[in-house]
């Protein structure tokens, strides 16, 4: 924080960061974070700020200097729970901010709201610390009294003592002063839970102790992570005042109350909006530190799970020997070197290895040939059955089938023709003379069975044809 308030730099940054991170926007986006810097950066340098003497910007565009700023500590970089990459302000950022709005903003002064906040708050300390019983008796039965004389005194027609709106003033003024110190108080134990998971991580991957003790510890420990740090141990007893849902809307209440005021009047309007913004930032902040311990406990119990020592030792050799390789190779390169990039990883060079087993014991011989009946005469036996088209017996059926008509069906014809032509080849044959001598396609689906040399039947769906010149195909079976 000292570091970031005492920079050359530092009234810029401070301005940018206040100006990108508000209380309604804890955390944006990175592309919507460098787009604004950016835009900033263009109407500082527009303006003429920027050159020497003249209130000197910082070199670099918007990607450098979150770059540097995370790197400072200043901001986090992380991933929200949309998978979407985002900046916020850590504890160290919220604070310089905080300081630095306390300097800009309006002074305070020593005040009977300052100096009543101071007593009670040490009137509580002594209570808290005393253990008579005696004494706590005493207390509470002076205090009774008092509420009862107050109660009895407005009963009988008292007015309610009002305070001048210069003491209501100074009032909300100290609330507000205790309020601008609650986010850094949350960014602070969110990070150093953080911390302690980066600690417990580190931890089990050393190996050093037994797994089962570093079961037993460390996921107990994620699991009451709050009771590891004094951060944590505060923030579990201020959640506890703070946690109740019905406490944040009797707060809520209050303020609501106080802002129908006439004396808010006269605070300035970043004031006002403080007050409204108090309780939805207590919620945020409550928010950010329990998923801070979700996470935590998550990642601790994840590593627990599936912690591999040799599978960590193996990566730990792997960058050790990288970087033994760049302490080699550096020294003997040269400035703009080019280097040929390793397109895929090598293969391991191995010899042939058998891709099956195979019997020890020899094949069986084929099965014998069947003796062949010279003297059988069957369909299937003739070869010449199972051959091409017979485009002269198919010819001679279609001229029969025409009888001299200008058109014949094909579909029709198949179906009548002899069974020795009724092929699936005779099929396509019949249908290749039909394109030879002109035909004309129907929209009729028309279904025909072939029937094979073996007298097995084949069943085939076409579209209707209809030959256009049967004369022709008689035609061109007497030429051939």
């Amino acid at each position: 924080m000292l570091a970031l308030l005492h920079q050359t730099h530092a009234p810029f940054v401070v301005t940018i960061l206040a100006m990108v991170f508000t209380a309604e926007r804890p955390r944006v986006a990175v592309a919507d974070t460098h787009a604004e810097i950016n835009d900033a950066l263009g109407q500082l340098r527009a303006a003429g700020y920027g050159d020497e003497g003249n209130h000197p910007l910082p070199a670099g565009n918007a990607r450098d200097l979150c770059r540097q700023w995370v790197q400072a500590g200043w901001l986090v970089r992380q991933v929200s729970d949309d998978d979407v990459e985002v900046y916020r302000l850590s504890a160290y950022g919220v604070g310089a901010l905080e300081v630095a709005g306390r300097v800009g903003g309006v002074r305070t002064k020593v005040s009977e709201s300052r100096v009543r906040t101071l007593l009670e708050a040490i009137e509580r300390l002594a209570q808290h610390a005393d253990p008579d019983v005696m004494s706590r008796i005493a207390r509470l039965h002076e205090e009774i009294q008092l509420r009862q004389k107050e109660v009895a005194r407005l009963e009988q027609g008292g007015a309610v003592e009002t305070v001048d709106d210069e003491q209501l003033l100074e009032a909300a003024e100290n609330v507000l002063h205790l309020a601008r110190e609650l986010p850094a108080d949350f960014a602070r134990v969110a990070e150093s839970i953080k911390a302690i998971q980066r600690d417990v991580v580190a931890e089990l991957r050393h190996d050093v102790r037994p797994t089962g003790e570093v079961l037993r510890e460390y996921l107990a420990r994620g699991q009451q992570i709050l009771d590891s740090t004094p951060e944590g141990r505060a923030f579990a007893g201020a959640l506890r005042l703070i946690g109740d849902p019905a406490q944040i809307d009797d707060l809520w209440n209050q303020l609501r109350t106080v802002l129908r005021h006439r004396f808010t009047k006269l605070l300035p309007e970043q004031q006002r909006r403080e007050l409204t913004e108090i309780s939805r930032r207590i919620e945020q902040g409550v928010k950010d530190v329990l998923t801070a311990q979700r996470q935590a406990s998550h990642v601790i119990t994840t590593q627990v799970r599936t912690h591999d020592p040799m599978r960590d030792r193996q990566v730990d050799e792997l960058l050790r020997a990288v970087m033994s390789g760049f302490h080699m190779w550096i020294p003997s390169s040269r400035r703009g070197e080019v280097i040929e990039p390793m397109r895929r990883l090598p293969v391991a060079e191995v010899g042939h290895l058998r891709q099956r087993m195979s019997d020890l014991r020899p094949p069986q011989p084929p099965v014998p040939l069947p003796e062949w009946d010279e003297d059988e005469d069957t369909a299937a036996g003739d070869t010449r059955a199972w051959g091409g088209p017979r485009y002269a017996e198919l010819r001679a059926h279609l001229a029969a089938c025409s009888q001299g008509a200008a058109s014949v069906d094909v579909v029709a014809a198949f179906r009548e023709a002899a069974r020795d032509i009724r092929r699936p080849v005779d099929l396509l044959g019949l249908l290749e003379i039909a394109h030879d001598t002109g035909m004309t396609e129907t929209a009729e689906v028309a279904v025909v069975d072939t029937i094979r040399p073996d007298l097995t039947r084949r069943r085939f769906a076409l579209g209707g044809v209809v030959m256009t010149d049967p004369a022709r195909a008689e035609g061109l079976g007497d030429d051939e």
